[in-house]
């Protein structure tokens, strides 16, 4: 029974659908998780740093891009939220 209510709803086109009951959500940037369902785009940028600043995130090992990249974001997540 319920799969033939599902073959009748999926033959409807949306205008026909009622959301009425289905609540509205927008999420929030900290409730999207990365890399689960969501693959940002990446986009290749050029950018000067500080040498020292640059070195010390080479320290962190290997993904050291990633790594910068991840703290970027917090930090963009962190003031999305205070404003």
């Amino acid at each position: 029974m319920q799969r033939r209510e599902l073959e009748r709803v999926r033959d409807l086109p949306d205008s026909q659908i009622d959301f009425s009951d289905a609540p509205e959500r927008n999420p929030r940037v900290s409730d999207i998780q990365v890399g689960r369902f969501y693959r940002p785009i990446k986009q290749l940028v050029s950018i000067r740093v500080d040498a020292e600043v640059l070195a010390w995130f080479r320290g962190q090992g290997r993904k050291y891009q990633t790594y910068m990249n991840e703290v970027l974001r917090r930090e963009m997540q962190t003031n999305a939220r205070g404003r």
